[in-house]
């Protein structure tokens, strides 16, 4: 019979824990919380200070009863949660679901699932961290009072089922104030001038581009300002002012935290918030490994930490002295930003080994969980190797009064850039010059290329941009920046197009209302202040009822106010042309739990309902209806003919209006590109914006 009890979260933990901890052991999960508020009322004892009413969550008895059971006949039991705020929580609920005595209880935690981790853990047994339960019992009491108190009044307001969150309605404030942004914009024209410069015994023309003078930079703002500069230079002679010769270097990477993580994934491999957190999640609870078993392959996924432990610091650097030498491992450990609260307990997220390279694991692991494991792994083993050093050559070129500029850089020592690179430094060119270029070397005007410009306006945010900004606001931690962006999404406040965020009809009207009724709830400075309270209560510094204290009764004012003033705002159904052939009306186009679709306006007298099929203004290259965008039964985007199955068409491509030029098929819509359906024919063009 077991003599010690573990109890982790997720059940995916319990096969690989045993495993490393022997017969002496029984493991069991938790499934996450087994105490909440109830979801029928608020929850918080308003009148008594504030005191929560927690309730066992439905359907946890019997998980609970088995605990209880297993816990009596433990020697000891350790409470094996999450290493975060969230866990220590769990553990603390644990602690009083199953009334265990303080003695024979200790609260152990682990950044990695791997052997060595775990059975020191057990070493290292401490009593629960009251400060870190505190601080999240605040998030969540204070998340419940936004979201109870104020959703009614959205519910009287707008329509029923809508919902604010003390995060989420401001990630919706900063996504409707770029919105605004971006409507309100008024691009501005400007000119670049470029010239072609011929150099003795060169073949190739060396490309500069127009700089100013002497001592000034210019920005040519307009064609006048550009045909001045052209006179100006009619009868110039040109010669070679300067040629400076340098080096840059360029600093390794820091390894992954949560948001960065979020954001490079989101980039180069397009994930979403949700999908890189679900496998960073099975990344970290175990993957089955041939010849291993289960074991966690990378460290504990919501930190905001740069910092390495020691063992995998040496461990880097002594597997990049073997794969790579001595001269590509870094001098010494990189540091990261501190200026900001970061949760430093935990460590930067990593391999567990760095020797279990991304191709060593590659048949143990799914597509996308080796997509991001190789970004993880690459980002890490960077973040431990020496800069990458570039040599630079700048080039002034004189005529008459004014300077052109020549810039060119050349990889030296590639440094960390041997093992990652990230998406933008991909693309960008190394500009070679003529092998030899100096202050007497003779050039002789080409040609010049003068291009009109117009400013652009600040771009939609993506998830990724979106999780940057929250991080540099200081609004939400780790934990929550996926959850968020995927509520303002599921809530349909927030479209996600083309990787791009667009505020939907609904998400205005909930954001005015916001905005106009419970102004510090969506205020940024106002959020950042509380989370920066809530990591001081979770140090002790504060005392976890002082901030409910102050928070509760100017939110009561700010609900009684809004149920008085607040306009009933109505949100109309979309009109389609589409008519009801059971009683006439045109229907309107409706949200289902799978999307959009058609329903009657005349409901409950006329239920009729129908798939709406979204057209996008391209007739079908075989019968010459309408294109619309329809869904596989795996949830895959395609286009389609309306006149399915008589019409066969189908691509997964965005069809164009356009026709092909060099054989008449139809042209595909492939980024800023129009490419021939008929692979036979290889046509490709640039596309042009269509107004």
């Amino acid at each position: 019979m077991a003599k010690y009890l573990v109890i982790v979260e997720s059940p995916a933990k319990v096969k690989t824990i045993k495993k490393f901890l022997g017969s002496n052991y029984e493991v069991m999960a938790s499934n996450g919380h087994v105490r909440d508020l109830p979801k029928s009322q608020l929850g918080v004892d308003v009148e008594h200070d504030y005191e929560p009413k927690y309730i066992t969550i439905r359907g946890k008895g019997d998980i609970l009863a088995a605990l209880r059971k297993a816990a009596k006949k433990a020697d000891k039991v350790y409470l094996a949660t999450d290493p975060d705020r969230e866990g220590e929580a769990i553990s603390w609920h644990l602690a009083h679901s199953l009334k265990l005595d303080e003695k024979k209880m200790r609260r152990i935690t682990f950044n990695e699932i791997t052997k060595t981790a775990v059975k020191a853990s057990i070493k290292e047994g401490r009593e629960i961290d009251q400060n870190l339960v505190d601080a999240q019992q605040t998030r969540r009491i204070l998340d419940r009072m936004v979201g109870y108190k104020i959703s009614p009044v959205l519910w009287a307001k707008v329509k029923r089922g809508l919902s604010a969150g003390r995060v989420q309605s401001v990630a919706l404030r900063i996504i409707g104030d770029r919105e605004e942004e971006i409507n309100n914009f008024i691009p501005e024209e400007y000119w670049t001038l470029e010239a072609d410069f011929s150099v003795e015994g060169e073949k190739k023309p060396l490309a500069a581009k127009f700089y100013g003078t002497k001592n000034k930079k210019m920005n040519i703002r307009s064609k006048a300002e550009l045909d001045q500069i052209l006179d100006d230079l009619k009868d110039a002679e040109y010669q070679v002012a300067e040629v400076k010769n340098g080096e840059r270097s360029k600093k390794a990477p820091l390894p992954f935290t949560t948001s960065t993580l979020q954001q490079e994934a989101s980039k180069v491999l397009n994930f979403s918030t949700q999908k890189t957190m679900r496998l960073a999640q099975q990344l970290y609870e175990g993957v089955d490994i041939k010849g291993n078993g289960t074991v966690g392959i990378i460290t504990y996924l919501r930190t905001d930490s740069t910092r390495i432990s020691e063992e995998a610091d040496a461990a880097a650097r002594e597997y990049i002295t073997q794969e790579y030498g001595s001269e590509y491992v870094a001098d010494s450990e990189k540091k990261g930003d501190n200026k900001k609260k970061i949760q430093d307990a935990h460590e930067a997220i990593r391999p567990t080994d760095i020797k279990r390279t991304p191709i060593s694991l590659k048949e143990s692991l799914s597509r996308d969980q080796y997509r991001l494991y190789q970004l993880i792994w690459k980002r890490f083993a960077a973040s431990r190797m020496q800069q990458a050093k570039y040599e630079t050559t700048s080039v002034k070129i004189q005529g008459g009064d004014y300077y052109f500029t020549v810039a060119a850089s050349k990889l030296k020592s590639p440094g960390f850039m041997t093992v990652y690179t990230q998406e933008d430094e991909e693309k960008q060119e190394n500009q070679l010059l003529v092998k030899s270029i100096d202050e007497h070397t003779q050039i002789s005007l080409k040609e010049f290329k003068e291009q009109q410009h117009f400013t652009q306006p600040p771009a939609h945010y993506t998830e990724a941009s979106l999780v940057k900004t929250l991080e540099e606001l200081g609004i939400g931690r780790p934990s929550t920046y996926a959850p968020t962006i995927t509520t303002i999404i599921a809530r349909r406040y927030v479209a996600k197009e083309n990787k791009n965020l667009y505020m939907t009809e609904l998400g205005e009207v909930v954001n005015k209302i916001m905005k106009e009724a419970f102004t510090s709830i969506v205020d940024v400075n106002f959020t950042a202040t509380m989370e920066e309270l809530l990591d001081c209560v979770g140090e002790g510094k504060v005392q976890w009822k002082t901030v409910i204290r102050n928070f509760y009764p100017d939110l009561e004012e700010a609900v009684e106010k809004a149920e008085k003033e607040l306009e009933q705002v109505k949100i109309e159904d979309e009109v389609t042309d589409v008519v009801c052939e059971l009683c006439g009306r045109n229907m309107v186009i409706k949200y289902g739990p799978h999307g959009k679709f058609l329903a009657c306006p005349g409901f409950p007298e006329c239920k009729n309902t129908k798939p709406y099929l979204e057209k996008i203004g391209v007739p079908c290259p075989i019968c010459g209806k309408d294109v619309v965008v329809k869904r596989s039964k795996k949830g895959r985007l395609y286009y389609g003919c309306e006149n399915n199955p008589e019409c066969e068409f189908m691509s997964w491509q965005k069809p164009s209006k356009k026709k092909c030029p060099s054989c008449g098929s139809y042209m595909l819509e492939k980024g800023n590109k129009l490419v021939c359906a008929d692979e036979h024919c290889g046509y490709v063009e640039t596309r042009q914006n269509e107004s």
